[in-house]
């Protein structure tokens, strides 16, 4: 019998990655699906042809009768991509786990992560794991500093940022995800204290080797709550992400003070809008997105060491990182290397090694610098 992985939003802008990766996979079963079975179906014909995997489409919509979807399709493994995370519960993950299945997400949202802990008695009472957060942050950024922490005596500081290409594919739902802290407080700690800040502000230009200056601003991000509990040395915990265009980058910096200020509190019902505004200018800017993690502290020699970890993404390759997470996570449970239960954020679950070999793309690159 194969692995029988059902993919929620299988179609849309990572559940399609997640699919095209797995479907590679001979031991597996791959379920595509969202409201939609039309477009679930046309994917799996797209890619039926050289896939390895048998690939299935399913018309499932999530707030429906999600507990017969399940027991129709009995998976073993459910992968939740359709965002945003900042507006849904835990109904999805408690579903997946009442029926046997493991569960995984692509949560972004700070709050959604912190808090999934409160499935961690119901997935080890059924023998199955809960991961929550498989995805750039805290997936890809948690590994990174994994692979790099024996280098340090003492971590103190942790900053991390993504920019995306303009000429990369953008979704409604991460739009969505963007615009819910664009403006809005939230605490992160900063020279050894949660502070109050705000969401994008605090604008800082950074310059990349390949790349050029791309412009940042502060985001509410899971990394900024759970880094701080895994790693609890840390003095600063901060994350940034950028537009590559200034006229979108500075478009919100100007909006998130009059959200903050009260003036425009609904800015996430202006998504749709915003998204297709964006798409005008898709042709102009750049293909190429990257994330860096800078690491800072004391070196095992005594003096102050500074590490910045860099993967770049060209050709629009970008959306293929946060998918890949839940692509190794995935084949881990499928074939047995990743044992154990319960609920848990995506932390030390898989090496840096092993997610660069599941990208294995000649588009993306990675980098490691010494900054003293």
């Amino acid at each position: 019998m194969t692995f029988r992985v059902l993919v929620l939003g299988g179609y849309g802008q990572f559940g399609r990655r997640i699919v095209q990766a797995l479907s590679r996979d001979a031991d597996m079963t791959v379920i595509v699906a969202g409201r939609d079975g039309v477009q679930a179906k046309a994917l799996c014909d797209a890619l039926r042809i050289g896939a390895r995997a048998t690939l299935e489409a399913e018309a499932i919509d999530i707030t429906g009768d999600f507990d017969a979807a399940l027991h129709r399709v009995r998976p073993n493994l459910v992968i939740h991509t359709a965002g945003p995370f900042q507006a849904q519960g835990y109904d999805v993950a408690r579903a997946v786990l009442a029926f046997g299945a493991h569960y995984i997400d692509l949560a972004d949202g700070r709050a959604f992560v912190e808090g999934f802990g409160v499935l961690d008695t119901l997935a080890k009472s059924h023998g199955r794991r809960a991961i929550t957060g498989a995805s750039s942050v805290p997936g890809i950024s948690g590994a990174v500093i994994e692979a790099h922490v024996d280098r340090f005596a003492s971590l103190d500081s942790i900053e991390t940022g993504i920019s995306p290409g303009n000429r990369t594919e953008r979704g409604l739902a991460t739009t969505r995800a963007i615009l819910g802290y664009v403006g809005r407080p939230f605490t992160a700690k900063i020279g050894g204290a949660f502070r109050r800040v705000h969401g994008w502000q605090s604008l800082r230009r950074e310059v990349f080797d390949g790349v050029g200056a791309r412009w940042f601003a502060r985001c509410e991000v899971p990394d900024v709550g759970v880094l701080p509990q895994r790693y609890p040395q840390l003095r600063t915990c901060d994350f940034r992400a950028g537009l590559e265009l200034r006229r979108m980058h500075f478009g919100l910096w100007c909006a998130s003070w009059f959200v903050r200020a009260g003036l425009y509190p609904r800015l996430p019902a202006r998504a749709p809008l915003l998204l297709a505004m964006s798409e005008r200018w898709l042709s102009q800017g750049s293909d190429v997105g990257f994330m860096h993690v800078d690491m800072a502290g004391v070196g095992r020699d005594g003096a102050p060491l500074q590490l910045r970890w860099t993967i770049i993404a060209r050709d629009g390759a970008g959306p293929r990182i946060p998918a890949t997470p839940a692509v190794v996570l995935a084949r881990k449970l499928a074939r047995g290397t990743l044992t154990g239960s319960g609920a848990s954020a995506c932390l030390d679950l898989f090496t840096l090694r092993e997610c660069l070999d599941a990208l294995d793309d000649p588009a993306i690159t990675t980098s490691l610098d010494t900054l003293r």
